[in-house]
């Protein structure tokens, strides 16, 4: 199951590499803070969708004809 389409997890996976990278810049641990997004572009889920019912993109459960 996932509810995140290719160019959210993008978007996701590049913003949290930016975070981290600055976290560890300046040595400073609200860089951690980029592993959420880090970590649900990669899995391509994103918790929050969920209860929203939210889906930017990712076909589930539908057949490509």
């Amino acid at each position: 199951m996932c509810n995140e389409g290719k160019a959210d997890r993008i978007v996701r996976v590049i913003l949290g590499l930016v975070i981290v990278g600055w976290g560890f810049a300046a040595k400073n641990w609200w860089g951690a803070v980029g592993l959420i997004p880090l970590l649900t572009g990669a899995v391509g889920i994103c918790p929050l969708y969920l209860p929203f019912g939210i889906n930017t993109g990712c076909k589930v459960g539908k057949k490509e004809e």
